[in-house]
């Protein structure tokens, strides 16, 4: 009897720690405590602000004049957008909202945040976990429905500390400013690089959190930091985001994400790859079409060290995306290769919402056939062929 309950004491314990950590595990990554702003304050939700109480948030910490909206709710004549749900918060001047995390040091992160504007075009929104931070500008609308999803990474400098949000502007109306909603947070792996590709991550399929009913996509700003991205291995090195998409609400080549390139020239992303100088390669990717209503022609420049090729996205029958391949020979011992779409589209149905080719399985592989045989492999060659003739 005494062995029996020392066994179900160890069980007891055992299935404690496993609870332990698999709590630990679902905080990481996913939705914040609160992330949705849908808990109710103590006092319930009111139609007025919050007041002093820096406490007045379940879960987080405000600062400045900080609103619960509704939505639905009309400031004027304006109808507030909330992105999802019910509630959402806005910060107005110089306002921020604060939620303390506890993450692994060293780590890279992507914090994932829906944001939409109120008063005044050129509001922004700074997103920061110290001393890590980026404003990221909310004047171009990419979707007609009033509100963006973005991502952002981070790599945590240590283990307990705080994600901020905070209205940098200063508008005359003091209650303007961005509206924010469904913040969550995930654990980035870089993924482990095929054997014979020297493309990290080319088929996108590791990247920032992605709600289950998100239909938008999510959205990858302007980021130069390639061991720190929301996107393993890339970076977006240009003004305008690009929409990191999944195959439950697009049409995905390939797996269950890719990337959707928007803006033109305004949207380029890029890697930089390992290559051998003098020797020849083959860059594939598959170039397809989102099924998001997206206005054709559809195309993309695509680059390959010195060589750059203008593709239009023409398929076979009833296919949704094509294989292109980009011949180069390296130059040096790191080669970029990047793309952008030819076009500035829109959505056929509401001509506004910006779309764009879509791209993914990207690999660069070395040549094979006689450009890869390199001078003793066509010395071979030329002695078989003249043997046999």
């Amino acid at each position: 009897m005494a062995s029996y309950s020392a066994t179900t004491k160890s069980f007891t314990l055992f299935c404690l720690i496993v609870s332990h950590f698999l709590a630990v595990f679902t905080a990481e990554d996913g939705l914040l405590t609160n992330g949705d702003f849908e808990t109710p304050p103590s006092g319930g939700f009111a139609d007025e602000g919050l007041g002093d109480n820096p406490n007045a948030i379940p879960n987080w910490k405000v600062n400045g004049t900080v609103e619960l909206v509704a939505s639905g709710q009309k400031q004027g004549g304006m109808i507030l957008i909330v992105p999802e749900g019910r509630h959402a918060v806005r910060l107005g001047n110089d306002a921020q909202i604060s939620q303390e995390l506890k993450l692994e040091k060293g780590e890279v992160y992507s914090i994932t945040f829906s944001a939409s504007r109120t008063c005044a075009q050129l509001e922004s929104l700074n997103v920061s976990v110290p001393p890590a931070s980026q404003t990221i500008d909310l004047q171009t609308l990419y979707s007609v429905q009033g509100w963006d999803t973005y991502a952002w990474a981070f790599q945590a400098d240590q283990e307990d500390t705080n994600v901020v949000f905070t209205n940098p502007g200063m508008e005359d109306d003091p209650t303007c400013g961005p509206i924010i909603d469904d913040i969550a947070i995930k654990k980035l792996f870089v993924p482990t690089k095929p054997k014979d590709n020297a493309v990290l991550n080319g088929d996108f399929e590791e990247g920032p959190w992605m709600f289950r009913n998100a239909s938008l996509g999510v959205l990858l700003p302007t980021n130069l930091d390639e061991e720190i991205s929301s996107l393993p291995g890339w970076i977006v090195e240009s003004n305008r985001a690009v929409r990191y998409i999944d195959s439950n609400h697009f049409s995905v080549p390939g797996g269950k994400r890719a990337l959707e390139l928007l803006s033109g020239k305004e949207g380029i992303i890029s890697q930089m790859v390992s290559t051998t100088p003098n020797k020849p390669y083959k860059m594939s990717f598959s170039l397809g079409h989102a099924n998001d209503m997206c206005k054709q022609p559809l195309a993309v420049m695509a680059f390959a060290g010195d060589q750059a090729e203008n593709i239009h996205y023409a398929p076979n029958g009833n296919s949704t995306f094509q294989i292109v391949n980009v011949n180069f020979t390296a130059k040096a011992e790191r080669t970029r290769v990047a793309f952008y779409s030819v076009y500035y589209n829109t959505r056929s149905d509401d001509m506004s919402s910006l779309c764009g080719p879509v791209v993914d399985d990207v690999a660069v592989v070395v040549s094979k056939g006689v450009r890869g045989l390199g001078f003793s492999g066509l010395v071979v060659l030329v002695l078989v062929l003249l043997f046999v003739v």
